[in-house]
């Protein structure tokens, strides 16, 4: 038998069960290293999460998961580098919150469609927002602020990390569903806005869980609410908003692992695998929960459910606030 034949039907026969080594292998994805784009700066913890993950899909998938930091635009310019990728399933990268479900609504171009032009792959992880005061704060309660901005105005004022991120939004929906007005100061960083709410140019922040909670345990700021629906067990004494008055304060921050259009769905669910996989990862599981946060894992379905779910609720929250980025 001619030795090209004889090869075609041992593969045919064999199929996926080829060993690494053999002939055949070239074809098997992946098959050479990921490139695995992350829309935000080294450091953060979009970037800190990435290479938790990767890390682990990459032992899974047998092959180096390399991460590359594309920031800046709010996490447009790297997620339209995952959205306009070649998707052969050797370029996915980090979908998150404000690049996949408010920057539509709130910059007047983005070059990707969220729905059509990003194949989602797995929710990784959701997180809260905690209110948060100076530890000699009058405000020891959501209603004492309230009550504060009634009288007044116009006169308080809360940091950010910047427009239209989960900081800004949290306040935003705390003025329109109480019904307020107060100031927003938008910063480069939660962290620089954290460091003058502690100097007193601010009255008050939410801010992300697992920044938070370092100035918190310290005793320099105080939590008077979290924005998810249940209570956090690291904070077991913080009420929700809900349980402050305000159920429509409520923000989680996700991000998950997104691909560009055109993925196969063979591809799709072998990366989906090895990361629901590398949720179960010890390390990883503890990292996450250690920050407030709540480990998903799932469907990339159930991922894209999410993500069409919050689109037109927050475009609602940016029209309503009248944010204008530029």
């Amino acid at each position: 038998m001619d030795r090209r034949i004889f090869l075609q039907a041992l593969a045919a026969a064999s199929g996926s069960s080829l060993l690494p080594g053999s002939v055949f292998a070239q074809d098997k994805y992946p098959s050479k290293p990921i490139m695995w784009v992350c829309p935000y700066a080294a450091g953060g913890n979009a970037d800190n999460r990435s290479r938790q993950v990767a890390k682990v899909m990459s032992q899974v998938l047998g092959q180096p998961i390399l991460i590359d930091n594309k920031a800046g635009a709010g996490g447009n310019i790297g997620t339209e580098a995952i959205a306009r990728a070649k998707p052969d399933g050797y370029t996915i990268g980090m979908g998150n919150f404000a690049p996949l479900a408010v920057n539509h609504a709130l910059f007047k171009k983005i070059n990707f469609d969220p729905i059509n032009d990003i194949v989602p792959i797995m929710l990784i992880e959701r997180g809260p927002l905690v209110l948060m005061v100076r530890n000699d704060s009058p405000f020891k309660t959501v209603k004492d602020i309230v009550a504060a901005a009634k009288a007044a105005p116009g006169k308080y004022s809360y940091g950010s990390g910047g427009i239209g991120g989960t900081h800004h939004l949290s306040g935003a929906l705390l003025e329109h569903s109480a019904g307020i007005d107060l100031i927003h100061a938008p910063y480069k960083s939660g962290s620089a806005a954290a460091t003058d709410l502690m100097g007193g140019q601010t009255h008050m922040q939410f801010e992300q869980m697992y920044a938070a909670m370092p100035s918190i345990q310290g005793g320099k700021l105080r939590a008077l609410a979290i924005t998810s629906k249940t209570r956090s067990p690291l904070l077991p004494n913080v009420p929700t908003m809900a349980e402050a008055g305000y159920p429509a304060v409520e923000v989680l921050n996700w991000q998950g692992i997104v691909g560009p259009k055109g993925l196969p769905a063979d591809i799709v669910k072998l990366l989906n695998a090895a990361g629901n996989k590398a949720m179960q990862d010890k390390d990883v599981r503890e990292r996450m929960l250690s920050q407030g946060n709540e480990i998903v894992g799932g469907t990339p379905e159930a991922f894209a459910a999410l993500i069409k779910a919050e689109m037109p609720r927050w475009a609602k929250v940016v029209k309503d606030a009248k944010i204008d980025p530029e």
